[in-house]
């Protein structure tokens, strides 16, 4: 995937993002890919955009203090004024001998808005070139049209 469709962040989960028992909160995991999500889109769009929507967050495996997190936002499909952003999550125990293991995922729906608090148009197409870019893209096209029927009934 072309850099400039991609950024890759990684954070070690301390104490404070977790409760008693040394799980780490399930918003904190959402906190770190909302702002991955943001990031990539800002970076694309070259303006502002907000969170419209999230689909399903559905965690995989726990992920404790002190693991190593890798969150990886990646543009899939890009609409007039919004995109579909996939970001992944992948966790390691660094104390150990496994890999990292991809604890969730989600699509997030990113809206540009202008200054004028209204949505602005991207004025950047989306291309995908590789398989897995045209394989996402299709994914991503599938859940916009169901969304859209689903709110058309």
């Amino acid at each position: 995937m072309d850099v400039r469709h991609k950024i890759v962040t990684s954070q070690v989960m301390m104490p404070h993002h977790a409760n008693p028992a040394g799980n780490v909160h399930g918003g904190e995991i959402m906190k770190v890919m909302d702002n991955a999500a943001y990031a990539i889109a800002l970076k694309y769009a070259k303006g502002n955009c907000v969170t419209a929507r999230v689909d399903e967050l559905e965690f995989h495996l726990p992920i404790f203090v002190g693991a190593l997190v890798t969150c990886t936002a990646s543009i899939v499909y890009v609409g007039r004024t919004s995109m579909e952003v996939l970001v992944t999550v992948d966790a390691e125990e660094l104390d150990g001998n496994g890999g990292p293991q991809r604890a969730l995922s989600a699509y997030f729906s990113m809206v540009r808005m202008g200054k004028n608090g209204r949505p602005q148009e991207i004025g950047r197409p989306y291309i995908p070139e590789t398989e897995e870019e045209k394989r996402l893209y299709e994914i991503a096209l599938a859940k916009k049209e169901q969304l859209k029927a689903r709110k058309n009934k």
